[in-house]
């Protein structure tokens, strides 16, 4: 079980991104993230793994205090937690395989992995979540030769290689359209019902959101002003929608996003 207790943070420049959060996400759960651009939702993804550092706060992971981990401590958890990124954050000139493989940096000799040598299992390993993401031909190809939906079939194929128990994916399906969101939401929750890892994803499209969460929290300036179950999100008020998005917000279906690549 993942425990986020009282957590805040305040950049340098005195901006509060998040505002005494607290929730948990439990084992086996979808829950998503939902507001605005700028509500927090990036800012408390990277705090759970210590990307960024909290200001305030705890985070336990399995009874781990996270935020008071060691370095070394840190880099144990990590195995646990895959991460997936809006903008894939690939290494654009090496190959897909190598990219999935360094999934497993936590768990290889970091000199062996500065030169690329990885044991003969881990590359088993690495085409067997390139099949299982429907990708296994693209292994060789350079990571910035494939479409946008295939770069973040890529992304998840790293995360898996990480054995994760609970996966962090921070607007994982922002710049696709809406088959291949749907595409990658799918993967995501085949590994939440069929490998019971746990899913924390930050989403903005209200029937994607309908669709996939289990559990769901809304954020707005930092602080949690909406939770609702799978039941309560399908029969959202057009005034609880207007809580967390402002009330110039409408209602917009995913069915208006436009870019992409197959």
């Amino acid at each position: 079980m993942l425990q986020v207790k009282n957590l805040t943070k305040v950049y340098d420049d005195g901006t509060v991104a998040l505002r005494d959060l607290s929730f948990e996400v439990r084992d086996g759960e979808f829950l998503i993230i939902i507001g605005l651009s700028g509500a927090g939702k990036s800012t408390l993804l990277r705090c759970i793994n210590r990307l960024i550092e909290p200001t305030e706060g705890k985070i336990i992971w399995d009874g781990v205090d996270v935020t008071a981990a060691s370095a070394a401590e840190l880099r144990q958890i990590r195995r646990q937690i895959g991460m997936i990124f809006q903008h894939f954050n690939l290494v654009n000139r090496s190959t897909v395989l190598t990219n999935v493989l360094s999934g497993r940096l936590g768990y290889v000799n970091p000199w062996s992995s500065l030169l690329n040598r990885f044991p003969q299992e881990d590359i088993e390993r690495a085409r067997w979540a390139l099949e299982r993401l429907g990708i296994p031909e693209q292994a060789h190809k350079r990571a910035d030769e494939l479409s946008g939906g295939q770069q973040q079939r890529v992304g998840v194929a790293r995360a898996l290689m990480q054995e994760p128990r609970i996966i962090l994916a921070d607007e994982p399906v922002a710049s696709l359209d809406p088959v291949l969101a749907h595409s990658i939401l799918d993967h995501l929750e085949k590994l939440n019902q069929e490998d019971k890892i746990s899913i924390l994803c930050s989403l903005h499209y209200l029937d994607l959101i309908q669709r996939y969460a289990s559990r769901v929290i809304g954020l707005r300036d930092g602080q949690i002003i909406y939770r609702g179950s799978r039941e309560e999100i399908r029969r959202m008020t057009d005034e609880e929608f207007k809580e967390i998005y402002g009330q110039e917000a409408e209602r917009v279906s995913v069915g208006l996003q436009s870019e992409g690549g197959v």
